[in-house]
Parts: C-alpha cells; sequence; structure tokens
C-alpha cells in the first residue's frame, strides 16, 4: 500500500509535468508548436517509468540519503527528458540555441518543482514511517538546515517565476513586432493575457503546492516537539520526540530528548531518596513501639490493594488512578510517625493504658499531621505529602464520628485514611503484641465486619472483602519473624 500511495504520487506528478510543459512550452516556443504533443510529452513519460522502477532501489537506500536521492534523480530525469527533446529538434528541425535554452530552462523549472515537491512529501512519508514503527533517524554531523532549505527554494521559486515571465513578456513582445502590420490589437492583447494568465496560473499552483508541503513539515515537526513537551509538563517523562528530521529539528529532537532523560533520571534518583527516607523515618517509630517492622510493610501492600478493589467503584474511579495508588502505597508508612513524640513510659508499656495515658497516645495522631504540615510548609505542597499527612492525621477517625483526634465522621474523612483505618486494625488484630494473642484470619474478618458502618466505611469493608485472598497473601509473605 505504501508504495502503490508513492507511485500515484510520482504519476500524478510526472503527467501533470508533461501536460503543462506541452502548452507552456508551445507557448514560449514557436519551434515546439510544430511538433506533435506526443513528441513532447514521450520523453518525460519514458522519464516516469524509470522513476518507477526506481522507487525500489530508493527503498534500499539509507533512510537519511532517500530525500536527497529522490531530488537530484527527479531533477536529472527531467534534464535528460530535456535534452533527448533538444537533440530531437536539432537533428530533425536545426533547432536554434534560442528554442534549446527555453526548453531547457522550462524542462528545469518544472523538474527543480516536481523533485522539491516529492522529496518534501517522501521527507513526510519517512517520518510517519519512523513514528509508526518507533525507529529513530540517525543523524549525520553535516546536514542542511530547514530554514537554509526553505531559503533556497524560496529564492528559487522567485528567480524561476522570474525568468519565465521574462521569456514569456519577451516572446511577446517579439511577436507583436514582426506582426505589428496585420495584427488587430484587441486580439493581440487577449491573446497576450490568456498566455500570461495560464503560466501565471501554473507557476502559482506550484509555488503554492511547494510552500505548502514545507509548512505541513514544519508543522509536523512542531506537533511533536510541543506536543512532547506538553506531556512532560504534566508529569509524564516516558514520553521523548520522534527524531525523524535529518536537520535541526532533528537535533532538537534529540536535545530534548537528553533533557527528559536527564529529568527523568533526578526524578528517579529523588522518589529513591524520598522512598529510603519514608522507611527510615517509619522504621525508627516503629523501633519505638511494640509493634514491628513488617507492620509498615504489610499496611503499605493492605492499602495498595484496597485502593486497587475500589478504582473499579463508581465513587472512586476518578479519584484513584495508578499514580494515586503508588502515592497511597508510598505514604503509608508514615502512618504512625506521630508516635516517635510519645514518652516511652506510655508508649512501651505492656499493660493496659491508664485512661490520662490514653489521652496522651491519642495525640501521637495530631503529631504526626503536625510534623508533615512542617515539611508541606518548607517543602511546598505535594500529593505525597498531603497523603502521608491525611494518613496520620486521621487513620484513628471513625465512620461514625466516635474516633480521634477531630472526630470526624463519613466522607469528611479523607480516603486515604479510611483506607489506613481498615489496614492499620486488621494487621494489629492478626499480629501478637504483648497484651493480646495473634488472631487468625476469620476472626479478625468478623471483628472488621462488626464495624462495617461504624467504625469502617461500608464501601472499604466491601473491597476487603473481595480481595481477603490478597490479605491473606500478604500477611503471609510479610509475617514477623520469631
Amino acid at each position: 500500500m505504501r508504495y502503490v500511495k508513492i507511485e500515484r504520487r510520482v504519476a500524478a506528478h510526472y503527467i501533470l509535468a508533461a501536460i503543462v510543459f506541452m502548452f507552456y512550452g508551445a507557448q514560449v516556443c514557436p519551434l515546439l508548436e510544430e511538433i506533435s504533443p506526443v513528441t513532447l510529452v514521450f520523453p518525460i513519460l519514458v522519464s516516469l517509468l524509470i522513476r518507477l522502477l526506481s522507487i525500489s532501489i530508493m527503498d534500499r537506500q539509507a533512510i537519511e540519503k532517500q530525500v536527497s536521492f529522490q531530488f537530484f534523480l527527479d531533477l536529472c530525469l527531467f534534464l535528460l527528458a530535456g535534452l533527448a527533446l533538444n537533440i530531437h529538434n536539432s537533428l530533425l528541425y536545426d533547432a536554434p540555441l534560442e528554442s534549446i535554452l527555453k526548453v531547457m530552462v522550462g524542462v528545469f523549472i518544472l523538474g527543480a518543482s516536481v523533485a522539491l515537491d516529492l522529496s518534501l512529501a517522501r521527507e513526510k512519508d519517512i517520518a510517519q514511517y519512523l513514528i509508526k514503527s518507533g525507529k529513530t533517524l540517525e543523524l549525520s554531523e553535516n546536514f542542511l538546515s530547514f530554514g537554509k532549505k526553505f531559503s533556497v527554494a524560496a529564492v528559487g521559486l522567485v528567480t524561476s517565476i522570474s525568468l519565465v515571465f521574462f521569456l514569456v513578456i519577451n516572446k511577446d513582445l517579439s511577436w507583436l513586432v514582426d506582426n505589428t502590420s496585420y495584427l488587430d490589437i484587441n486580439d493581440a492583447r487577449v491573446s497576450i493575457i490568456k498566455e500570461i494568465s495560464f503560466v501565471a496560473v501554473v507557476l502559482l499552483a506550484y509555488s503554492i503546492r511547494i510552500v505548502y508541503s514545507y509548512v505541513t513539515n514544519l508543522n509536523m515537526y512542531l506537533y511533536y516537539q510541543n506536543h512532547t513537551l506538553l506531556e512532560v509538563m504534566n508529569g509524564d517523562l516516558d514520553k521523548r520526540v520522534p527524531v525523524v528530521s535529518p536537520d535541526e529539528f532533528g537535533r532538537m529532537a534529540e536535545g530534548t530528548n537528553a533533557m527528559i532523560a536527564s529529568l527523568a533520571q533526578h526524578q528517579d534518583e529523588l522518589r529513591l531518596t524520598r522512598d529510603v527516607s519514608v522507611l527510615a523515618l517509619a522504621s525508627l517509630a516503629e523501633t519505638r513501639d511494640n509493634e514491628t517492622g513488617g507492620h509498615i510493610l504489610r499496611t503499605q501492600h493492605y492499602v495498595k490493594v484496597l485502593a486497587e478493589s475500589l478504582s473499579s467503584h463508581a465513587d472512586f474511579k476518578d479519584l484513584l488512578d495508578a499514580e494515586t495508588i503508588d502515592l497511597l502505597y508510598k505514604s503509608a508508612p508514615l502512618h504512625d510517625i506521630g508516635k516517635v513524640g510519645i514518652p516511652d513510659s506510655i508508649l512501651l508499656k505492656p499493660g493496659k493504658l491508664t485512661d490520662e495515658e490514653f489521652i496522651i497516645m491519642k495525640t501521637h495522631a495530631q503529631l504526626g499531621a503536625d510534623s508533615l504540615a512542617v515539611a508541606e510548609e518548607r517543602l511546598g505542597s505535594n500529593s505525597f505529602l498531603q497523603f502521608s499527612r491525611e494518613i496520620a492525621a486521621c487513620h484513628h477517625e471513625k465512620w461514625d464520628g466516635s474516633g480521634y483526634p477531630k472526630g470526624l465522621r463519613g466522607d469528611e474523612i479523607p480516603l486515604s485514611a479510611r483506607l489506613m483505618a481498615l489496614a492499620d486494625v486488621y494487621d494489629a488484630l492478626i499480629s501478637k503484641r504483648v497484651y493480646k494473642p495473634a488472631f487468625d484470619h476469620e476472626k479478625a474478618k468478623s471483628i472488621i465486619l462488626e464495624g462495617d458502618g461504624t467504625h469502617f466505611d461500608p464501601r472499604v469493608v466491601a473491597a476487603f472483602l473481595s480481595c481477603e485472598n490478597d490479605f491473606i497473601d500478604i500477611a503471609a509473605e510479610y509475617k514477623d519473624e520469631l
């Protein structure tokens, strides 16, 4: 299909050029009026045949050489067609030098226009092929810039238009001088206007087509550059600009990709540093508690599977995308960071806390939230710190409003904290503590169900029931060392 598209494009250009040359040449060069139309177009049609046969050869060229190869091939074929026509005219009609030059100028201008537009179309085809296949163009050290190519094309078009009009006007003036005695001035005016109009339309059409092709390619390169930068601005550092242009746009794409890769590397390093710091802080809090380090790993995995289960729920599908779930997973270990502010006499007490001691113990939620709020103030608010603060502050709130520290109820409690509330209670139930034995899953499940609609969000409980096997697997994988 790709070859058929190229062949049709080439055939259309060559056939149109042959038709234009037949009419245009006969107007500019009186000698060509004596030659049959078949003779006029035959060399170009032969060139078309050669050109179609060359398509497979062109595709075997290195990609970066295909555009320049095609341009010079098209131009040379047109010039050879003009040369063949001039040889024919010289042998059969003893064509004067003026006629030979006019034929070569006409063929050269048509050939250059056709070659330029076809090469621009080929450049676009190659770019689209590389983009679809995910390949990258190998750029050479020396290249002709897009601006220089456009400047050369613009100067060439202006020069060609000026030269053609000079030839037409010169021919018409000579015609008027040679035939003044019997020409009707009105008929002569109409004839000249028709001729100049025809030439102007042809030249304008080719010029517009070439400028359009340049602008189309330029817009394509700029679109992928700007689209990729927009995606990167929105946080997607996996995007890359397709390197498909053998000029400064290709270099720009390479530079942009190198910049994005560097940003991605630095972001990965920052995330790794953040994750390690979080685990270090969370582990520090756990070392001061009767709980173990396995609690951190288990609860963050519980939160993740709960969030994944709820991501298909109508109430949460817009909130729980993959990035948010990952942030919840990374934030969960800081849920008890406030315990570092609780005195050892209370935190490590093996027996039941007194009412006064429990009041102090409950302050760990607000202590954790306050410490993370300080971090937000210093570092600037972001989703990670926001979720960490919500979880630390509200994971002891209850659905019916009987929790602490603020007595929030229902949807007033952040979703992140509602997930952690169930995860934290479940892990406490299945874990051995100095004040209680470890319960099995069924016992923990029954207690969770008792808190459905009072302690826990009913939708979170439903999610727990749908993924309880995952809870069992997580508990087994990260169980505490005896």
